[in-house]
C-alpha cells in the first residue's frame, strides 16, 4: 500500500510542479491555489508513505516520478524541447525508479 501512496504522491508533484509554471510567479490565483493543494498532498502523501518505506528509497522514487512525469508533460503539453538524448534521459530515470521498487 504505502507503494501505490507513493506513486500517487509523485503524480501530485508532477501537477505541483505544472501548476507551480502556470501560476506565472504566483500571479494567477487558481494555478497557485492548484500548486498550494498538491504540493499539500504531494508531501502528505509521502510522509504518510514513509512511515513504512527507507527514505532514501521513497524520496528518490517520489522525486523519479514527478521528474519523469514533469518532463513527459512539460513535452507534450508545453511545447518543452523534445530530443533524443531528454527521451533517453527520462527513460534512465524511470530504469532507477523501477530499480529501486524491485530492489526494496
Amino acid at each position: 500500500m504505502a507503494w501505490v501512496v507513493l506513486v500517487l504522491a509523485g503524480l501530485f508533484e508532477i501537477v505541483m510542479a505544472l501548476s507551480l509554471k502556470l501560476s506565472n510567479g504566483f500571479s494567477n490565483l487558481w494555478w497557485t491555489l492548484s500548486f498550494a493543494v498538491t504540493a499539500v498532498l504531494s508531501f502528505g502523501l509521502l510522509a504518510y508513505a514513509l512511515k513504512s518505506l527507507e527514505v532514501g528509497t521513497a524520496y528518490a522514487v517520489w522525486t523519479g516520478v514527478g521528474a519523469a512525469g514533469t518532463a513527459i508533460l512539460g513535452m507534450i503539453a508545453m511545447g518543452d524541447e523534445v530530443s533524443p538524448a531528454r527521451l533517453i534521459s527520462i527513460a534512465l530515470i524511470l530504469a532507477g525508479v523501477i530499480g529501486l521498487r524491485t530492489l526494496a
